[in-house]
């Protein structure tokens, strides 16, 4: 030691001072990497975020019992909504200011997302792979939102456009929450009908709780609408398609957005006697037709013997494939993990999801994983795929 450094670390000792230590990454310790996620696990979206915590925990689970990420182990902490925007606030808030997570992972819901971000910005938070795809989850592009798939309105607009050049729709008419989710489905729905040549007709509104639906499909049927964009919860959706069928609209097609391509929505339907005219346009695919695929085989057989399920539903894909972009991402950071070194990791990432079906690409200029896009119709209890775009 050069005799100047000796007589500073010396007097610091004298002093009782400490060295400076070098400051950790917030929720990042030798052993430790904190994830957080604020999702639905009561309300109208609870078939999305409850099987898709569960398979992203197995998923870590995994992870963890193979020496972690670098030698960290991940550690994934979840808060409950319940599909309510200042519940969501109050999860966030616990989350980065009182947990202290490295990133936020796979939190549900399009104005939930866009109210948190204002804790997240602020702080630099990665906000990875949200259940909405909405496309205010990088938009306007902030260096730390990283999107899952493509958006509802590029895939409901896509869809609108195929319903109307392939399958004769002439007239769409639409009921939404009037949310920042369902004025993207909105949006996605006229825009394709303007670019198909085709009518846009009346809007129905409706609430997060709403059952009764009669009224809004008398109007639907006054208005002389063909086919009908939905934006509503999960067992909204079966309860519209279903009263419908029930009221004699047979003819009636209905198109919806990924947050309604779901198992359950096509269980449910088939269930009620409903086994077409339902379409679909998402950044991924359907699990039951790709059965035969031995990485999506093998999953399925982990998942279903992990929970006791008969069979994975949507939620599980999605928060599988999350899972995987996040420790893909952490790993290409290296051990020396900061928030930059992991968002410029994220934006070289390039591989094929074998689960979701899809192809993910990033980089400095695009924070959307997957963006191909699947249209998919229901029949006789299930998804099938009819058109991909690229």
């Amino acid at each position: 030691m050069k005799p100047w450094k000796a007589i500073t670390a010396a007097a610091a000792l004298t002093l009782g001072l400490a060295a400076p230590a070098v400051q950790a990454e917030m929720g990042v310790t030798d052993d430790e990497i904190k994830i957080g996620g604020a999702h639905d696990l009561s309300g109208i979206f609870a078939p999305f975020s409850v099987p898709a915590v569960k398979a992203a925990q197995l998923y870590f689970d995994e992870i963890n019992a193979a020496g972690g990420v670098n030698g960290r182990k991940i550690n994934y902490i979840v808060e409950d909504h319940g599909y309510q925007v200042p519940k969501a606030v109050q999860a966030a808030n616990k989350l980065i200011n009182r947990d202290d997570v490295f990133a936020m992972l796979l939190s549900l819901g399009t104005p939930h997302n866009i109210a948190m971000f204002k804790l997240m910005g602020p702080k630099g938070i990665p906000n990875v792979s949200p259940l909405t795809a909405a496309r205010q989850m990088v938009d306007p592009p902030e260096s730390w939102k990283f999107a899952g798939t493509a958006s509802y309105y590029a895939a409901v607009k896509e869809t609108t456009e195929y319903l109307a050049n392939e399958q004769g729709s002439k007239t769409f008419c639409l009921m939404y929450l009037p949310t920042d989710f369902g004025v993207e489905i909105q949006q996605g729905l006229i825009d394709g009908a303007a670019a198909s040549g085709t009518s846009y007709g009346i809007e129905t509104k409706h609430k997060p709780d709403e059952t009764d639906f009669s009224g809004a499909l008398g109007k639907i049927k006054q208005g002389g609408c063909d086919t009908v964009g939905l934006a509503l919860g999960v067992s909204q959706l079966i309860n519209v398609i279903a009263t419908a069928h029930k009221l004699g609209m047979e003819d009636l097609k209905f198109v919806m957005s990924s947050a309604g391509f779901h198992t359950v929505v096509a269980k449910g339907l088939a269930a009620q006697g409903v086994m077409g005219g339902v379409y679909a346009g998402a950044g991924w695919q359907d699990l039951e037709a790709r059965i035969g695929n031995p990485e999506v085989a093998a999953w399925v057989k982990s998942y279903t013997e992990a929970t006791g399920e008969k069979f994975p539903g949507t939620g599980a894909l999605l928060g599988r494939s999350a899972a995987e972009l996040m420790v893909k991402g952490l790993e290409a950071a290296g051990p020396d993990l900061t928030r930059e070194g992991f968002i410029k990791a994220m934006e070289g990432l390039k591989y094929d999801d074998a689960v979701a079906g899809n192809s993910v690409d990033m980089s400095a200029d695009n924070h959307v994983a997957a963006t191909s896009i699947y249209v998919s119709a229901v029949e006789n209890g299930s998804w099938k795929l009819i058109k991909t775009i690229e």
